[in-house]
């Protein structure tokens, strides 16, 4: 698949019309629980750093600030459990849906080469693999790939977008063990790292303890081969400045900032700034983790209160929804999603993210307190 197949690729969004019109309908307005588009106020003391650097005439490094490249290692040591990570290992990126659509062609693959991804995945790893000329493998099982000389590209999605699972460390270890004997790169696509709710996602003093695919117990102490790649739209409100990096093997980020230097893809000065600030403060993540903490809880009660069954989730900003009986098959999930429009709700269908999200829905948590309360009291009412 190139350029002129993806036009003829219908956008998931862009098909859910009818849906719309159903939740938009209701007397009481639509309530938007679709997208996971941050709502709440971008943090002061980033806001603050962006304006400090706007004063920024040159054109900004694709490499990024040593400042950023230490933030983002000390923050890998603070909050991942990745400590001595090599700031030559880091590189800014534009919001982090770039990199993924762009890895496969930025890493030189194309036809005859395989590129695995989840079974239940955001799409944008399948359609980053066909643009390049690649061949996309749903695969949850290593087995299903191990040992295939063809296999070029491994994406670990941990917390899963749409489902909130969480791999552990001895699951990320087989995936980076299995992906090296046969030379295969592995990008693991953390966004919802710092949103960790229940089981093994927390730790005891409450904070995330989702575990990273350049964490020492995973790696064996070598990054060779390993990325990841991090958003900060989530958990700092950010995602109007497209401020996202990835990081890990040095050879593999000085490859692609070689290549990002030609193409002029470089994040903008005072975002770099901004990451900075970010990065560096605890508090606004922490706030904000809370806010998440809030609606999930009301949300989950109104759901299961409705019948409804809620799977996974153990992180992340989406409660990933079936009904009792657990219909899948064709159109189950649009029908699902149906039966939220008739509450005014919108959702996102589970066939979005490939058949085995057939019977399922994606419920996001980022609407204002109002826009949750609203959602519960018609998921509730008799």
């Amino acid at each position: 698949m190139g350029l002129a197949d993806l036009r003829d690729l219908a956008y998931p969004w862009d098909t859910l019309g009818d849906v719309r019109a159903t939740a938009a309908a209701h007397p009481d307005g639509l309530v938007d629980l679709s997208v996971g588009t941050p709502v709440d106020p971008t943090p002061q003391v980033v806001r603050a750093a962006l304006a400090a650097a706007s004063d920024a005439p040159g054109y900004p490094l694709t490499f990024g600030t040593p400042a950023l490249r230490e933030a983002v290692t000390d923050w890998f040591a603070r909050r991942r459990g990745v400590p001595g990570l090599d700031p030559d290992g880091v590189m800014p990126t534009i919001g982090s849906k770039e990199l993924v659509g762009l890895l496969p062609s930025l890493l030189r693959l194309g036809p005859g080469d395989v590129v695995v991804h989840p079974e239940t995945a955001y799409p944008t790893y399948d359609v980053g693999a066909r643009l390049a000329g690649a061949t996309p493998l749903p695969a949850d099982d290593v087995a299903a790939w191990a040992g295939r000389s063809d296999v070029r590209l491994v994406w670990v999605n941990s917390p899963s977008n749409p489902t909130g699972a969480v791999a552990d460390v001895a699951h990320l270890r087989s995936v980076v063990d299995a992906a090296r004997q046969i030379g295969a790169v592995v990008v693991s696509d953390e966004c919802y790292a710092e949103l960790g709710w229940d089981g093994a996602a927390v730790d005891a003093a409450g904070a995330s303890a989702v575990p990273s695919i350049l964490d020492p117990r995973v790696t064996g102490g070598s990054t060779d081969g390993l990325l990841v790649t991090y958003s900060l739209s989530k958990q700092s409100n950010v995602a109007g400045y497209r401020a996202a990096f990835v990081a890990g093997d040095p050879r593999l980020v000085a490859d692609l900032v070689a290549t990002r230097k030609h193409l002029g893809m470089i994040v903008p000065a005072p975002v770099q700034a901004a990451m900075v600030a970010a990065l560096g403060d605890e508090s606004h993540v922490a706030e904000q983790r809370e806010r998440y903490r809030r609606r999930r809880d009301a949300l989950l009660g109104a759901l299961r209160s409705a019948g409804l069954v809620v799977e996974h989730s153990e992180a992340g900003l989406y409660l990933w929804t079936r009904t009792a009986e657990n219909t899948a098959g064709p159109g189950a999930s649009r029908d699902l999603a149906r039966r939220f429009a008739r509450w005014g709700i919108l959702v996102g269908p589970g066939e979005f993210y490939g058949t085995a999200g057939s019977a399922h829905v994606r419920v996001a948590l980022t609407a204002t307190d109002d826009a949750i309360s609203r959602a519960v009291a018609r998921i509730t009412a008799p």
